[in-house]
């Protein structure tokens, strides 16, 4: 009776201890891993834009024609993103439009949320990135 009572002690102590722990969902910010925008080529270009985010928010960014680095912020579901200086390539006036208006509106969102390997920032405009997992 009594080593029953230790079993069941010891067996509690782990649960709780198990479920105190932070829990490391499929929903959790993807630090470190590389993602691409949702979005198609665009006319003579063969890239579509990508980002990785490392663990300290430092941020790889390249887009369809640009590239360079970023820094984002997260807490709980907020977002916040500040560009950095981007590589000035040969690039057409069309690309060079499209990649301004993706950095302000990823400097515009707000909030993100992830469902499996779909990362969305959530703003003005709603931008969507897929989880490069292969």
């Amino acid at each position: 009776m009594i080593l029953n009572t230790i079993l069941l002690r010891v067996a509690l102590g782990a649960a709780a201890l198990l479920f105190s722990l932070p829990a490391q969902a499929a929903d959790d910010f993807p630090f470190g891993l590389e993602m691409t925008l949702d979005a198609q080529r665009m006319p003579g270009s063969k890239r579509i834009p990508n980002l990785e985010i490392g663990d300290a928010g430092e941020a790889m960014v390249e887009l369809w024609c640009k590239g360079g680095k970023g820094q984002f912020s997260i807490a709980g579901n907020t977002v916040v993103f500040v560009p950095g200086v981007m590589a000035n390539r040969t690039c057409t006036d069309a690309q060079v439009a499209l990649d301004d208006q993706l950095l302000a509106d990823l400097g515009a969102a707000t909030n993100w949320q992830r469902r499996g390997d779909v990362l969305t920032f959530i703003g003005p405009k709603t931008l969507r990135f897929r989880l490069n997992t292969n």
